[in-house]
């Protein structure tokens, strides 16, 4: 099962140890952490090593970056100079790795060394000041990159901390919020959904009470109101009907995961004599995105599919299909599409 992959963006030497129990912490959550001193990360020799930094960051799904008293590495895509002094600007290699991932809009989350935050603070009335010296920095880009994320105006949680322990307690605390937040969201999209076809249904009715309504109003004859009302009938017992396919776990599978449209989906439901012959019918003309084979193979493999499938099949009044000898998996190779 894939696992979210949390990288870790920092200097090196003065927070190795903070690193060090960060990547042990992540690891007991069950997550994944990226560490270039770990090995994590794949570099490729026709680049600079830290785009292949950059590459990982924007790629992970959660970022953190520790904030300390060294600025780092300058990027290998700006022109480096040496000899810089504390004032001078430049673009750092743990910079850049932060604005990779807040370019795909990764959750960031933001630890500053208390000391640090403390000088910050400092730094902030006196910005003009080239005169004043401080004790926690190597560089003044460190007040500059703090003051770049604090005026963000979302992505951009921070906490100070002095020791390991606040780390780990702030970030747990964090995680399961929004690990909460995710669940909410996703019982709010259903009951939306559901709101959603209930309101349909209601629509469906009153379209039906106006016809009605108009065929009193017009002197409808007896036989002609039969037909209205079976015609009426009808129309509504196939939007419920449809609304119940939707909720079905393989049409929503199907129709999310593909472009097809819920009628395509209908169509191939009721010409398919086959499991295979249902996903070349989705599949249409078009197969070389393996469409065709990842629905067959998940049929083929997953009984629960199957059922859902037949579900679907039983709401249209059809014969539910049964695997054919020549799709089932070979015992040599398990899972294997023909």
């Amino acid at each position: 099962m894939a696992k979210p992959r949390v990288f870790v963006s920092s200097t090196y030497y003065d927070l190795k140890h903070v690193r060090s129990s960060l990547d042990l912490f992540i690891e007991s959550l069950g997550f994944e952490p990226v560490l270039s001193e770990k090995g994590n990360i794949a570099y490729t020799p026709d680049t600079p090593l830290d785009d292949s930094c950059y590459r990982e960051a924007a790629t992970a799904d959660i970022f953190v970056i520790i904030i300390g008293g060294r600025y780092g590495t300058e990027a290998s895509s700006k022109r480096k100079t040496p000899n810089r002094t504390f004032f001078d600007r430049y673009e750092s290699i743990t910079k850049k790795e932060y604005e990779s991932a807040l370019d795909r809009d990764i959750p960031v989350y933001v630890l500053v060394e208390s000391n640090v935050y403390s000088e910050y603070q400092t730094y902030l009335r006196n910005k003009d000041n080239q005169n004043i010296t401080y004790a926690h920095v190597d560089s003044v880009n460190v007040f500059r990159l703090i003051e770049e994320i604090l005026s963000k105006p979302r992505n951009n949680p921070t906490h100070t901390f002095e020791r390991f322990a606040e780390i780990e307690s702030w970030l747990r605390d964090q995680w399961a919020g929004f690990f909460r937040e995710l669940l909410q969201k996703q019982s709010q999209q259903q009951q939306l959904s559901t709101l959603g076809a209930q309101v349909s249904e209601l629509k469906a009715v009153n379209e039906t009470l106006r016809k009605y309504l108009e065929a009193v109003m017009t002197g409808i004859t007896p036989d002609d109101s039969n037909r209205l009302i079976e015609s009426e009938q009808r129309r509504l017992h196939e939007l419920e009907r449809n609304e119940r396919i939707k909720e079905n776990r393989w049409c929503r599978h199907v129709t999310r995961r593909t472009d097809v449209s819920f009628d395509t989906f209908i169509a191939a439901m009721r010409e398919a004599t086959s499991f295979l012959d249902f996903t070349k019918r989705i599949a249409g003309k078009e197969t070389a995105d393996n469409r065709q084979s990842l629905l067959f193979h998940i049929l083929q493999s997953n009984e629960s599919a199957r059922r859902d499938f037949n579900d679907v099949r039983k709401l249209l009044e059809l014969k539910p299909l049964r695997l054919r000898k020549s799709e089932v998996p070979s015992t040599e190779e398990p899972g294997s599409v023909p």
